[in-house]
């Protein structure tokens, strides 16, 4: 099934929008080309065949110490009732006021609004185009994103101990 979607997002969109597939897991997954990811989005939930018409899932995830991040989108076909898993990689050098980019898809699958807002609140990744991108579960004035994996606690929170 992995190799058909490919195949029609290489057919339809374009061949620079599949960076590979990798099988090596329990479930395969296609990682695709950033700037082209709000296109494989809509051509999933409006191609015939395809139809995958609900967003689960999105993961954030920190490959410290190297400089990358990634984004994991879990789709699922409800009416064909298959699943996919979408990642972006990026790159970044981890300072603070540098994130790491990836287009918003909330345009796309409305379900992805709070899981892309809670992956910038948690790992700081950055939603270009998302509609409401702002903390969730921390406080406004929190400094810096807890689930990194070089994230280092403060001892302090407006005079409160935190550790």
């Amino acid at each position: 099934m992995i190799t058909k979607i490919k195949d029609l997002i290489i057919t339809h969109i374009s061949e620079q929008a599949i960076v590979r597939i990798e099988e090596e897991h329990l479930q395969p997954t296609l990682v695709v080309d950033a700037d082209n990811l709000v296109k494989i989005a809509y051509f999933l939930r409006d191609t015939e065949g395809c139809y995958f018409d609900f967003l689960s899932n999105i993961s954030a995830v920190d490959y410290h110490p190297d400089n990358r991040f990634a984004v994991v989108y879990h789709l699922a076909s409800i009416p064909y009732q298959t699943q996919l898993i979408l990642k972006v990689e990026m790159e970044n050098d981890r300072r603070l006021d540098s994130l790491p980019e990836v287009p918003s898809v909330a345009a796309v699958w409305r379900t992805a609004d709070w899981h892309e807002r809670e992956a910038f609140d948690l790992m700081g990744i950055f939603f270009t185009g998302h509609p409401d991108l702002r903390r969730i579960l921390l406080p406004d004035d929190w400094q810096g994103y807890p689930l990194r994996k070089d994230y280092e606690d403060a001892e302090t929170y407006h005079g409160i101990a935190i550790k």
